[in-house]
């Protein structure tokens, strides 16, 4: 059986200027024929690995053990340095974490000579131990620190630092697709200003880029039918788009002179590829960016347009975006976020929140000034945040700013020893 680092992990760790300062020393109260002991004594290595703890004679070897399975604590029994029966004793272990949470061991005779737990002891081995010992009869008591990737950090420290913490809680977890797209003008919205009789153009009101209200004149045209001007006007409320007339030029009769589009609403059509079009549907939110300076804009998916078009083999997801202010232009380049789904989760935390620690995910819950580095399990995630289902209790206080700083501090201050 591999003993989990057991001289350094229950001989306690912590980072500098942290509370595992004064790591390393157990308080062992004795009872018995030799009265009542009371004073700090340094756990020697035992012969498993394990942190051995003695008062007068009686001695407890505590380990962490893993074999592969999850991290269970583990005793041996002694009397006067010679190994006992599980069955000469009995052990029970109070194991409290960073916050308050208690955990209580009660260990059991085991096949192989020693006491064993049934629970398991989850990451971080990191808690203030009591040892509640019998053996033959002479009742024993031990108490010390064991700390591991924990660190402290003066709160006008961490301040400074932008180190910011928030409350884990629940959330919704977005199912969303991106993809690109192009602003396109509204059907029905623009409309193509003729000449309606040939002859010279005179005059010239409206330039590309103008906004222009209906039955706006836009040109002067003299007829070549009655030579008498007539005016050019739109019908439409609108912005120039084009122009294709020219003082002194010649207008054929029906020739367009002018493009107008009401832009005060703009479609955005993404293209849509392979399967994403089944997941779509009417109805969903949309967040649509522009590329040129990163603005962004909600809207919601309108329609799914029914055909494929044969080169690029996408399909067109259609939404419309207010454009009051006009920056949003036909023609652009846009990318989008469709949200086809958000699903409830107990427990969220920012992706800001996440450290790799050990090879494995983790964050930094904060308890006063102290931080403590927390194992978690994830589950879904979207591009913001992230489910945590196991390692972290709702209400916790988890660093969701600059939490690599608080990873930097613990590593650097030795607390954070391997297994």
């Amino acid at each position: 059986m591999l003993i989990c680092a057991a001289a350094l992990l229950l001989a306690g760790c912590g980072g500098a200027g942290g509370p595992a300062e004064e790591h390393g020393h157990a308080h062992e109260e004795g009872h018995g024929e030799a009265g009542h002991d009371d004073h700090d004594a340094e756990g020697a290595e035992g012969a498993h690995g394990g942190r051995v703890l003695e008062s007068h004679g009686r001695a407890v070897e505590l380990a962490i053990a893993e074999d592969g399975a999850p991290p269970r604590l583990q005793a041996w029994l002694y009397r006067d340095g010679q190994p006992l029966p599980p069955e000469a004793g009995r052990v029970e272990v109070t194991l409290t974490r960073l916050g308050g949470a208690v955990e209580r061991h009660l260990l059991s005779a085991q096949a192989d000579g020693s006491l064993g737990g049934a629970g398991v002891v989850a990451e971080p081995h990191s808690f203030d131990v009591l040892i509640e010992a019998t053996i033959d009869g002479q009742p024993l008591r031990f108490a010390y620190e064991s700390y591991e990737g924990r660190t402290r950090i003066e709160p006008a420290i961490a301040e400074e630092a932008g180190i910011r913490v928030a409350a884990v809680g629940p959330g919704l977890i977005a199912d969303e697709h991106e993809m690109q797209g192009l602003l396109t003008p509204v059907e029905g919205r623009t409309a193509t200003i003729m000449a309606r009789f040939p002859g010279p153009i005179r005059r010239l009101d409206a330039q590309v880029g103008d906004r222009v209200r209906a039955g706006q004149r836009l040109a002067t045209i003299e007829s070549n039918l009655s030579l008498t001007d007539y005016a050019v006007t739109t019908p439409i409320a609108g912005t120039v788009l084009s122009r294709q007339a020219t003082v002194g030029g010649v207008a054929s009769e029906g020739m367009a002179l002018f493009e107008i589009a009401d832009l005060s609403t703009i479609w955005v059509d993404l293209h849509v590829f392979g399967a994403d079009a089944q997941h779509l549907r009417p109805g969903v939110p949309v967040t649509v960016t522009r590329m040129s300076d990163g603005v962004a804009a909600p809207t919601v998916l309108e329609r799914i347009l029914p055909g494929t078009a044969t080169a690029s083999q996408s399909t067109v997801a259609r939404a419309s975006l207010d454009n009051a202010d006009g920056l949003w232009r036909p023609g652009s380049a846009v990318r989008a976020r469709i949200t086809v789904e958000q699903q409830p989760a107990e427990r969220v935390v920012p992706l800001s929140a996440l450290q790799t620690f050990r090879g494995g995910d983790a964050v930094f819950v904060r308890v006063g000034d102290v931080y403590e580095v927390r194992p978690v399990e994830l589950g879904k995630r979207d591009d913001r945040q992230v489910e945590i289902r196991a390692g972290v209790a709702t209400g916790d206080s988890v660093v969701v700013e600059q939490s690599y700083l608080v990873k930097a501090d613990i590593e650097k201050s030795g607390a954070a020893h391997e297994h």
